[in-house]
């Protein structure tokens, strides 16, 4: 095999790497942001502790039921009715700042509710322990 062959060769395979790497990524994406949209469902329709329970474990172990319920209904339930939610961007991620090493997609919702034009949604679905994607983490503003 003649050197050229050999460093297109190389190459070749780099690049498949790469694409494969991409388009898993993509798929990635696309479930957490369905699996995102699930739970935000259970919030929207004021199912706050089976939310939780749905969650991600680092989720879990980080708030109470109890406190969760409080604290979402605190913030959300003045917001009134969901009118619209539209992905406004989406980054997978390998590392978040205080949360364990693992595969995280950060989104941001652009939502409109009754009682409030636009607010932004960020929610973190992750890989739990069980394989599927679950949310670790959402804040509104």
């Amino acid at each position: 095999m003649t050197k050229i062959n050999f460093v297109f060769l190389f190459l070749l395979s780099v690049l498949f790497s790469f694409g494969c790497s991409t388009v898993d990524i993509q798929k990635s994406e696309t479930v957490a942001i369905e699996s995102a949209r699930v739970w935000l469902s259970m919030i929207d329709s004021g199912k706050y502790e089976e939310s939780w329970n749905e969650s991600a474990e680092v989720f879990r172990n980080a708030v109470t039921v109890g406190k969760w319920q409080k604290s979402i209904d605190t913030v959300r339930k003045p917001l009134g009715t969901l009118i619209s939610r539209k992905v406004k961007s989406k980054e997978y991620r390998t590392s978040l700042p205080g949360a364990p090493n693992g595969k995280y997609v950060v989104i941001q919702f652009s939502t409109s509710f009754t009682k409030k034009d636009s607010a932004i949604e960020t929610v973190t679905p992750m890989i739990d322990k069980d394989g599927e994607w679950r949310v670790s983490g959402y804040y509104i503003k």
